[in-house]
């Protein structure tokens, strides 16, 4: 019973750190395409219900799909700008068909798609692990403050509950042991709501609002159509989403001890391509491994699949019942912010692990990491570097784990894969002679 009652608390423990990044992809889209109340509950919830089914797609490892790693699958952030652009310009039954085609685009290039785990050696998934913590910790200040465009931003309420929160986390952390120690995150969470209550910032609007009982239904907001534009565009996302999503696969390979074959990667594309085809057919989203759930598996030091499958059985019911899942609502943003500091500090910690076994002394890897992180961080910074290039390459240059991750890749195909090559020629030219 004990055991049992552990395992449901660190398995919401994961529910509550994706909860909130997947709930803001679907009110951001619905509200930017114009759609009604109703309409934008249905899609809260059926987000939420398909980021379940995504979840277990991806932990189950068998012959076709699953990369079998205690893996979170939600929305990708890369997409809301695409679907938004594509709804005004073709309507919203265009983002399903596109988002339809992307996801058969994935399953039919996971395979050569997956030879390109050679071309992602430590330097290359440190460096992108790195980006990704370095290029989260603005979300979670800007959290910590209030969230972006509250009227207290930055409030000494806000700031004081977010730090509370986090100094509640460190505590637990350093006092406590063994299963206490592994719910920190969510502990902090829980004291720091309580306190947010106290001060009357809790607004439990959501939950008496939410419907009791939701059932999922295929089409409910639009059938899919096809445009070639709008298409290309999703299929761009896609791409973008399997580099960052491979960099949480070496993130949690190299966390959990687990080593990754080439097949587990074809996998693992393979299983996100499946999510994204049924996110189009349930009117909901393409999804992508979610890197806030990296930190928490490292600062727990849970690594088991078996929690991950609780956190998809969890997200189906929070999305087959919204006034359930309403409740993960109330948490202020300040509260999650100081949980954030924590956890995506933490995946910080694993890319500097991951770069430790780089060979230091090399200029080479030493330009890679300094460019990649450089350009990562400096996009996240002025947004709009890039902002007079046309759209479709902006979905490659507006996002800091993109650009900062695809440096990576490109500089070590410049230096390190040529140099490999110009090795081999020159072994062979000795055999020779």
């Amino acid at each position: 019973m004990k055991k049992s009652f552990q395992s449901v608390a660190l398995g919401f423990q994961h529910v509550l750190a994706m909860y909130a990044g997947a709930v803001v992809v679907p009110l951001v889209v619905g509200g930017g395409i114009g759609l009604s109340p109703m309409q934008l509950t249905y899609l809260v919830s059926i987000d939420i219900f398909m980021c379940g089914i995504a979840t277990i797609l991806q932990v189950w490892k068998n012959r076709f799909f699953g990369v079998g790693l205690p893996v979170v699958l939600g929305c990708t952030f890369t997409a809301v700008g695409p679907m938004i652009a594509i709804g005004h310009e073709y309507g919203i039954s265009s983002i399903y068909g596109s988002i339809l085609a992307s996801g058969l685009f994935v399953i039919l290039i996971s395979k050569y798609f997956g030879k390109l785990v050679r071309f992602f050696p430590p330097v290359v998934t440190g460096s992108v692990v790195t980006i990704i913590g370095i290029t989260l910790i603005p979300v979670a200040m800007s959290n910590m403050a209030g969230g972006q465009g509250s009227k207290d931003f930055g409030s000494v309420s806000n700031i004081s509950l977010a730090f509370g929160t986090l100094i509640v986390i460190i505590l637990i952390q350093r006092f406590s042991t063994g299963f206490i120690r592994a719910v920190s995150i969510l502990l902090g969470l829980i004291a720091g709501t309580a306190a947010a209550e106290l001060l009357g910032k809790v607004n439990f609007s959501p939950v008496a609002s939410a419907s009791w009982f939701h059932i999922p239904v295929p089409l409910f907001l639009a059938v899919p159509s096809f445009q070639w534009t709008g298409i290309l565009t999703m299929i761009l996302v896609a791409m973008v989403s399997l580099v960052e999503s491979t960099g949480v696969y070496f993130a949690l390979s190299d966390i959990t001890g687990k080593r990754l074959s080439e097949e587990d990667i074809i996998r693992g594309y393979r299983a996100e391509g499946l999510a994204i085809i049924l996110g189009g057919l349930f009117n909901a989203f393409p999804y992508t491994a979610f890197s806030q759930n990296v930190g928490l598996v490292q600062l727990s030091g849970i690594k088991k699949n078996q929690i991950i499958y609780l956190v998809g059985g969890f997200l189906l019911i929070l999305g087959l019942i919204p006034k359930i899942g309403a409740m993960t609502t109330i948490i202020p943003s300040a509260v999650l912010g100081g949980a954030m500091i924590a956890m995506f500090g933490m995946v910080i910690a694993s890319g500097i692990k991951m770069l430790s076994r780089v060979d230091f002394t090399s200029n080479e890897n030493l330009l890679i990491i300094a460019c990649s992180v450089g350009m990562g961080l400096g996009v996240t910074v002025v947004p709009n570097l890039f902002a007079h290039l046309p759209q479709s390459v902006q979905i490659l240059t507006s996002n800091g784990i993109v650009i900062g991750s695809l440096t990576a890749i490109l500089l070590n195909l410049v230096f390190n894969a040529a140099a490999k090559q110009k090795e081999k020629a020159s072994s062979l030219t000795s055999k020779a002679s």
